[in-house]
């Protein structure tokens, strides 16, 4: 798997493309959750993503500190359903975190979790503050990592 980090300005028409489809196909069809994807934070975002045979399978936006919370963070995280096997989501969570330590100069990320994740997260150093809560119709968790 190949990551590279872009700006949104720098991404290609077909790229963004890719992007889209990959989170449509999994948070809107797969997820059944209706909801805005696209809500005008791509343009302050780093986006990650990675790739396999010239495909997207796996794909983060990370902010700079005060950009989406108070502390740097990674959102939209999204790994293709056949390629979650090979732990891919394990690579896209350290490459993220490894962007935003070289871009934004941090190590206090924040992210709102899907709660059946919180243990996936916990392998990369992120601990669970404050209550369980909806976002979107699914349940979600604030955690840190610093």
């Amino acid at each position: 798997m190949e990551f590279r980090i872009k700006r949104f300005d720098e991404l290609e028409l077909i790229e963004l493309y890719k992007i889209l489809r990959l989170r449509a196909e999994v948070f809107v069809v797969e997820q059944d959750c209706v909801y805005q994807d696209i809500d005008n934070k791509d343009q302050k975002a780093l986006h990650v993503i990675g790739y396999k045979n010239d495909e997207v399978v796996a794909y983060t936006r990370i902010f700079n500190t005060g950009d989406y919370f108070e502390n740097a963070s990674i959102g939209r995280v999204v790994v293709s359903e056949n390629a979650r096997k090979y732990g891919y989501g394990h690579n896209l969570i350290k490459k993220s975190i490894e962007g935003i330590q070289e871009e934004f100069q941090t190590d206090q990320i924040k992210i709102s979790a899907q709660c059946y994740l919180e243990k996936f997260y916990k392998k990369h150093g992120f601990k669970q503050i404050g209550e369980e809560y909806l976002e979107d119709g699914i349940p979600h968790i604030a955690m840190i990592r610093s």
